[in-house]
């Protein structure tokens, strides 16, 4: 028997389409919130996707139907106000200001609301598109990405929406914590930046401009994916101590101190990426781990999750997985992800 989740009790309502909004209200689903996705008449975008895909963003939510470019739909959306902690929007600036979704326009009906408005490059900074890849390009994380030589590069996976959501979450939560209703404004452009913290005050204070390393850390060597005689090896040397472990293990010797692997990079890379030829990424990772180094066999996501078993859930017909937070006592619901407007249809069929 588990309890409820910590956020038992908060109510919260959706208002947007595919991953950042959504992705953001299922974490606090997750924790036990009542998340309401308040959907158009033809549904999230997301539908449209798959089901698989859909499931993955919302599970454990209620699904309301409403037309809000109607006065009857936005007076519909004012009641579900009335009876909410929060409102989460994930649309463009225009669309969030002509349907009445800041808190400005919603505070007649809830002083106490707390309405977060996530765009991609904020409320004041206009339509223009701003899907994932876009913010990463314009942000400069895809021109960190990859090797020196090649071109700028993007990850495999929508970093800029998940982290984004991780963020609005946060921010939602916070203000809720306050007492005090509010706006509050997160852009997926803003969220970006602050992630390319250290890269950013190099940049700023010693003038020193980022670059593409493929993959290794501009500061901590050797820190990124070496060639093994099968697979690759992620190492993440942050201090002497892994240093001299490593180089034991490894057969390596000298760059004793971080200091001197920073000024001999490429000499340090050579004599690592030598060394690791003689066993298998997997190999290392064996004798490695128990060294206490830093390091991983790079594994694909089957490989990873069938390493991982309880990394997955079930909600519904649907295998996902679960969430990133483990609270003592509590186990996330895991429902189903709702039918569109499974608990209240307000839109008449055409």
């Amino acid at each position: 028997m588990t309890g409820a989740g910590p956020l038992a009790g908060l109510r919260v309502l959706e208002v947007g389409h595919i991953l950042a909004g959504p992705y953001a209200t299922m974490l606090l689903a997750d924790l036990g919130a009542q998340v309401t996705k308040v959907e158009p008449p033809g549904g999230d975008l997301s539908r449209r996707v798959s089901d698989a895909y859909f499931a993955s963003l919302n599970r454990s939510k209620r699904s309301v139907r409403l037309d809000l470019a109607t006065e009857e739909g936005r007076a519909r959306l004012h009641e579900l106000v009335r009876g909410a902690d929060a409102l989460l929007v994930n649309l463009k600036p225009s669309a969030i200001r002509r349907f009445g979704l800041t808190y400005a326009d919603l505070r007649p009906w809830n002083e106490r609301l707390v309405c977060v408005a996530l765009t991609g490059w904020g409320m004041d900074a206009g339509d223009d598109p701003a899907f994932d890849y876009v913010v990463q390009a314009a942000t400069g994380v895809a021109a960190l990405t990859g090797t020196p030589e090649g071109p700028p590069q993007l990850p495999g996976y929508s970093a800029a929406d998940n982290s984004a959501g991780f963020a609005a979450a946060l921010g939602l939560l916070a203000q809720v914590v306050s007492g005090r209703g509010g706006q509050i404004d997160v852009s997926l452009r803003d969220v970006m930046l602050s992630q390319l913290n250290y890269h950013a005050a190099a940049w700023l204070n010693d003038g020193t401009a980022p670059r593409r390393r493929g993959g290794a850390h501009a500061y901590y060597v050797p820190a990124q994916l070496f060639p093994a005689a099968e697979g690759h090896l992620a190492l993440f040397i942050t201090h002497d101590g892994f240093w001299r472990s490593l180089a034991n293990e490894i057969g390596v010797s000298g760059f004793d101190t971080m200091a001197e692997r920073a000024a001999c990079r490429e000499e340090v890379v050579a004599a690592v990426t030598k060394a690791l030829a003689a066993d298998t990424a997997l190999g290392w990772e064996a004798r490695l781990r128990p060294l206490g180094v830093p390091a991983a066999a790079v594994r694909t996501l089957p490989e990873a999750l069938a390493g991982l078993p309880g990394a997955v859930v079930r909600a519904g017909g649907h295998r996902l997985i679960g969430s990133p937070f483990k609270v003592d006592g509590c186990e996330p619901p895991y429902d189903p992800p709702p039918g569109l407007g499974e608990h209240g249809d307000f839109v008449g069929e055409a």
